[in-house]
């Protein structure tokens, strides 16, 4: 078997794995936001609790895994040691989280303070798994260059993690959780966390550490452009940007589409399942052009730009279109038929700018790439920078903007925030701040 055929087939297991990972991850999420409300109460802190513990577990891990663990192992080894421990701690938060709830009786009784310790102690109980899962990534990344055709596999990968977390949200809140029971759900995730660990250890002896990707370009002995590279504090403000308008579009968007599906569990998933497929396709398409193009810097900031205008024209189909996009009421008392319409509805919206959010990922990789950068530590930064916008973007807009401005004006906060975004990347890629690195071909 070549090189080239041994590094293709593992890809294909890796995005197998993440696809895995992704749909763990998600049923996880919607699990716990169930069981959190029956522990704290409050379906607002439910969800607060869940949304800090996925975000900021995500950012600690992909931001200290490569300054905590060394090189010296085999990627897909650890990428397997953290699949297991997830599956582990998903299994043990399942005891953990009930017994929470008697901590109001046997510490500080009844009232916000009890509230507030449950809360406190649930979102301790989720960080290790969350940490893990955001560490994932950054682990996979040490097997994989840092040249354009490795960007555009951590790209694929992104994308396999993404589409499985849109399997996930449907399946945990279509599906398991009313034929089944949490019990069973959390049972159901972490025997894939376990299968995806047991096969990663498989291929451990199968593929070395660090294989060679192929050549960017044909060989002609000249040099070749790789990518315009940014300065690394521009991309990784540009991609804390994307996170952020992206997660405050989200809560935007979940609050307006609420008025016309109603505000249910049913709502936020169709919300989520739409938005984690458009970045799924958002971060395909970016992944192929930074195998392509020599200019993702570019493309970057292109992307953050037609956010301002995809950003608009979601909140004018919200207001001025989906309205009126009804069936009629006889042929949507079919639950199949309703979920269609109601999916079609709210990928017409919102899609667009998912894509090009999706896009922003592997674009940045790309554009903040040094070809001597160690790869884990490149992507936890972009991952890190990116989660760390969400963070700031899902609570900035939930309790700030929204509540101090309204829903119209938030809209024109992240139109406003998207063009700065892609003009500054715009304006410094074509400067003398943007350099073009040659490499041999």
């Amino acid at each position: 078997m070549t090189e080239t055929s041994r590094s293709n087939r593992a890809l294909v297991a890796l995005l197998l794995f993440f696809l895995g990972s992704g749909c763990s991850a998600l049923i996880y999420e919607v699990i716990w936001y169930e069981l959190l409300r029956q522990v704290v109460g409050a379906s607002s802190i439910s969800m607060a609790i869940v949304l800090t513990s996925f975000m900021g577990g995500l950012f600690l891990g992909s931001w200290g895994f490569s300054r905590l663990i060394t090189p010296r192992h085999h990627p897909l080894l650890i990428y397997a040691i953290l699949e297991l421990g997830i599956g582990l701690f998903g299994l043990l938060i399942l005891v953990l989280l009930p017994s929470v709830r008697f901590l109001y009786v046997s510490v500080v009784g009844y009232g916000a303070a009890g509230i507030l310790l449950r809360a406190v102690v649930c979102l301790i109980c989720l960080l290790p798994p969350t940490i893990m899962m955001g560490a994932t990534l950054p682990a996979v990344a040490r097997w994989i260059s840092t040249s354009r055709i490795g960007i555009s596999r951590l790209g694929f990968l992104y994308m396999a993690n993404t589409l499985g977390a849109v399997g996930g949200t449907l399946l945990a809140g279509f599906y398991l959780l009313p034929t089944y029971d949490m019990v069973t759900a959390t049972q159901f995730a972490a025997a894939i966390n376990i299968l995806v660990a047991v096969f990663a250890m498989v291929w451990v002896r199968r593929i070395p550490p660090f294989p060679v990707p192929q050549a960017l370009t044909a060989d002609t002995g000249s040099l070749q452009p790789s990518v315009i590279e940014l300065p690394k504090l521009i991309v990784y403000g540009a991609i804390a940007a994307s996170g952020l308008t992206a997660l405050g579009a989200q809560v935007v968007w979940t609050r307006l589409m609420s008025l016309m599906l109603g505000a249910t569990v049913y709502t936020f998933t169709i919300i989520l399942a739409v938005f984690l497929a458009g970045l799924a396709i958002g971060s395909s398409i970016g992944s192929y052009f930074v195998r392509v193009s020599s200019r993702p810097a570019l493309l970057f900031g292109w992307s953050q730009l037609a956010l301002a205008g995809a950003v608009p024209l979601a909140a004018f189909t919200i207001s001025q279109i989906l309205p009126f996009w009804t069936l009629d009421p006889i042929s949507l008392q079919g639950p199949g038929t309703k979920f269609s319409h109601d999916l079609i509805r709210t990928g017409a919206a919102i899609l667009p700018a998912t894509i090009l959010w999706g896009a922003s990922f592997p674009l940045a990789l790309a554009s903040a790439a040094e070809h001597a950068d160690e790869p884990g530590r490149l992507v936890g930064g972009i991952y890190a920078s990116n989660t760390l916008g969400a963070i700031v973007g899902a609570l900035t807009f939930s309790l700030v903007i929204i509540p101090w401005l309204g829903t119209q004006q938030a809209q024109q906060v992240l139109t406003l925030l998207a063009g700065i975004s892609g003009i500054t990347i715009l304006t410094v890629a074509g400067s003398r701040l943007g350099r073009i690195r040659y490499y041999p071909a």
